[in-house]
């Protein structure tokens, strides 16, 4: 069994919530808004720029790389540090 501190408790908080803002939520922002729903602009014939989606698609992809990016910190932290529930002891049998 795993014990969070609040290091733990703050990094996946933060991490999944910057994903979920990300994805879901900009998500639902892009479909109140209407169509189009892709990431590019749509064109007419002549090439003007005739709709754009709601909210930039960079920004969305930053959201989702930046919580990737804190879990991933987050895990490296949570190797760095030793687990203090782990018991070590000898128990004298030996091998042959």
């Amino acid at each position: 069994m795993q014990n969070f501190d609040i290091v733990d408790k703050i990094a996946t908080a933060f991490g999944a919530g910057l994903m979920l803002l990300g994805i879901v939520g900009l998500g639902v922002v892009e479909i109140l808004a209407g169509e189009p729903y892709g990431a590019a602009p749509i064109t007419n014939e002549a090439g003007e720029v005739v709709a754009t989606p709601a909210v930039d698609p960079a920004l969305r992809t930053g959201l989702v790389i930046l919580g990737l990016v804190v879990l991933f910190a987050w895990g490296l932290y949570r190797a760095a540090t030793p687990n203090g529930e782990a018991d070590r002891t000898a128990t004298g049998a030996t091998a042959d």
